[in-house]
């Protein structure tokens, strides 16, 4: 296995993709089986727009299901050792230079990354600005409006 082949995790993340791949082949399996069911009773499946959308349901489903059993087997799990520099699972408190705003995210693989969360990756502009700098650091990313400054305020490890 290549480091290419890795999924990076934090132990949250492959507690949550564990919990979500149960649920999957447990609950959801057997609620596409009774959707799946009740749609063959109605007749006609060539017609029968209920069972098209069930089976489009499962198929994804399915899908869903092998891709994180993937993920889980390829799982490198990083736990955050210490919190003097940035690192896979640091929380980061940064302060937007221009707009004077302070901005908390959780740096994660790519695989956790959810921005309506303030989780980023680590593969993310942000985030390989971020990696392996210290608090003081001033940090430049570059985003599509230009040049973005900030300045790191505190990293705190989970």
């Amino acid at each position: 296995m290549t480091s290419e082949d890795e999924v990076i995790l934090t132990p949250e993340g492959f507690a949550s993709l564990e919990q979500e791949l149960e649920e999957l082949k447990t609950v959801k399996r057997k609620e596409l089986a009774a959707r799946i069911k009740t749609a063959i009773s109605y007749g006609d499946l060539k017609e029968n727009s209920e069972y098209h959308s069930a089976k489009d349901d499962q198929a994804f489903m399915e899908t869903r299901i092998l891709t994180i059993e993937k993920m889980l087997k390829r799982a490198r799990v990083v736990k955050s050792a210490g919190a003097s520099i940035v690192q896979v699972g640091s929380i980061v408190v940064l302060n937007d230079v221009e707009m004077s705003e302070r901005i908390e995210y959780r740096v994660v693989g790519g695989a956790e990354a959810n921005v309506a969360e303030n989780k980023i990756s680590y593969e993310s502009p942000m985030g390989k600005a971020l990696m392996g700098r210290s608090v003081g650091d001033l940090i430049q990313v570059d985003a599509p409006m230009g040049i973005i400054e900030y300045e790191l305020l505190e990293i705190k490890s989970v």
